[in-house]
């Protein structure tokens, strides 16, 4: 698993901020490492879109505090999850967040896989997704990692990534 002070795996994401009437436009790759170059980005992972600790407690921390994490230097905000980058637009334009945090999809958890993130969720009908946790990174390499226990939300808030970037 990745651990601070690690250079962030590349892989490719995919995201869209484009909407047609029904629904997201084709979602565009997004290259991890290239993507992360010269940047403070915080990253937060969650199991899954439209899942009830993600949709009401995850990402609308986040979105209540972007304007204090990009105070603090945050140039980006990325919201990271085992899905596809359609239903990460939907999900995102739902939550009103579009613009302020990236919605990036890992349809094929590549990602995950090289963060070592994986959680199985087959029992529950989701299949393999990805753990709960945040990590602040700068530059491509992981300066902070909160790694969520198991059907826990007490350390990959915006609030614990508030007082780490002091």
């Amino acid at each position: 698993m990745i651990q601070v002070g690690d250079r962030v795996p590349d892989a490719t994401l995919y995201e869209t901020i484009e909407f047609g009437d029904a629904c997201p436009l084709n979602p565009q790759p997004v290259a991890v490492g290239k993507s992360l170059e010269g940047k403070k980005v915080v990253v937060f992972g969650l199991p899954g879109a439209y899942t009830p600790t993600c949709s009401a407690k995850h990402v609308p921390g986040y979105l209540a505090h972007h304007d204090a994490l990009k105070a603090k230097g945050v140039d980006e905000i990325w919201c990271v999850s085992v899905n596809d980058g359609f239903v990460m637009a939907a999900w995102g334009k739902d939550e009103n967040a579009i613009g302020k945090i990236r919605f990036l999809g890992d349809g094929s958890a590549d990602f995950t896989k090289k963060l070592g993130m994986e959680l199985d969720l087959t029992a529950a009908g989701m299949g393999l997704r990805m753990k709960r946790f945040s990590m602040l990174v700068d530059n491509g390499v992981v300066k902070s990692l909160n790694l969520e226990g198991p059907g826990k939300f007490e350390v990959s808030n915006a609030e614990t990534m508030l007082t780490q970037l002091g």
